[in-house]
């Protein structure tokens, strides 16, 4: 059997219902917007229903492109509701603590977001927790407004949890500071450091311990169960080789990662998965060198970043390395590759256009 596509990632269709609030909100219908990416009523009633987040990031491009704000972002996340992630989410609804809340958030998040970049966490400490949110540099004018959005979608969460708003000490923003940057205190309420070494936010120890006004013992229970069972559903499926690819993401930033490093966050000895894999019919050569062609593919053709971004993503030496890797895999160069893309997206679109008119 054909072994799946690696995909950049992908997250619910649920993230779109805070886009379209925030469309309203600045006095524009977001249905017609919506259908244009195939979100019609019924693929958001879907159970599951996932967007890719090429797809996500383009539509939210277009979505700042209509109401020309570029700050769009921290409009969703004011608008972003916890029912809106599906089982994670209302999970989270009825956590008794705020702590406890975000510790659903980062531990369900397979349920509702997948990034092969890596995931969110909450880092605690003696005097609070860093909650952050997985890289997705390098930044450009489509995907600023994703990181607004989930940030400042956590602060309202949280506060919801809580009944309350919930102040945070600092937020820190891994791009420049962007031309609307004063809207960032504005909202968050605190200091908020650009340029830093993650996205995340900074929260108290006695914010983390305040207390759900709605929370109830035996929902808060089954909804854990219920969350538990299907994240151990969707890991369970997942091969040796899936799940190897997953660990490779994160690792291919600016070097080529070997089998000994992998094998040691898989917590077996080398020799283990090398032969484990064997018995895949596969190698870890192999999958390198398939999760970088795939990954390559999916740079071209859904982002707009260049030859020389995707190849230090991909852990090459060089943009010249990664250009004669490309050739020998799909038998013409990057360049070649994404204007074909383009003409082809250019005809399905004209197609579309010219059967409705």
């Amino acid at each position: 059997m054909k072994a799946p596509r690696v995909r950049l990632g992908d997250l619910s269709v649920g993230f779109t219902q805070a886009l379209a609030a925030a469309l309203r909100e600045h006095g524009h219908d977001p249905q017609a917007l919506l259908e244009q990416f195939g979100l019609d009523a019924a693929r958001l009633s879907e159970p599951r229903a996932r967007l890719s987040i090429p797809r996500f990031m383009r539509l939210g491009h277009s979505a700042i492109a209509l109401c020309k704000d570029p700050a769009l972002g921290l409009d969703m996340g004011r608008h972003s509701r916890l029912s809106q992630i599906g089982l994670a989410g209302v999970c989270a609804a009825q956590a008794p603590t705020l702590r406890e809340a975000a510790r659903a958030l980062t531990r369900f998040e397979a349920l509702y977001a997948a990034n092969y970049r890596g995931s969110s966490g909450l880092v605690e400490d003696a005097r609070g927790a860093w909650l952050h949110f997985y890289s997705i540099s390098p930044y450009n004018a489509y995907n600023h407004f994703v990181v607004d959005s989930v940030l400042a979608g956590w602060q309202v969460n949280l506060g919801q949890v809580a009944g309350r708003p919930v102040t945070v000490e600092k937020v820190e923003i891994e791009f420049p500071a962007p031309a609307y940057a004063e809207r960032y205190e504005a909202l968050f309420g605190c200091a908020v450091e650009f340029e830093a070494g993650a996205n995340r936010l900074r929260l108290s120890a006695e914010s983390l311990a305040l207390r759900n006004p709605d929370h109830c013992p035996g929902t808060w229970h089954h909804l854990l169960e219920l969350c538990e069972r299907e994240l151990d559903q969707l890991t369970r499926t997942r091969s040796l080789r899936e799940r190897v690819i997953q660990l490779l993401g994160p690792l291919l930033h600016g070097r080529e990662p070997d089998l000994q490093e992998v094998a040691g966050q898989l917590q077996l000895p080398a020799w283990t998965l090398r032969r484990k894999l064997a018995e895949e019919g596969t190698q870890f050569r192999a999958i390198l060198n398939d999760t970088r062609r795939d990954l390559a593919t999916a740079y071209i053709r859904d982002t707009e970043l260049a030859f020389g971004e995707i190849a230090y993503l991909l852990g090459f030496a060089s943009a010249e390395a990664f250009q004669r890797a490309f050739k020998r895999w799909l038998g013409q160069t990057p360049g070649d590759y994404r204007r074909a893309q383009r003409r082809a997206s250019g005809e399905a679109q004209s197609s579309v256009a010219s059967s409705t008119s």
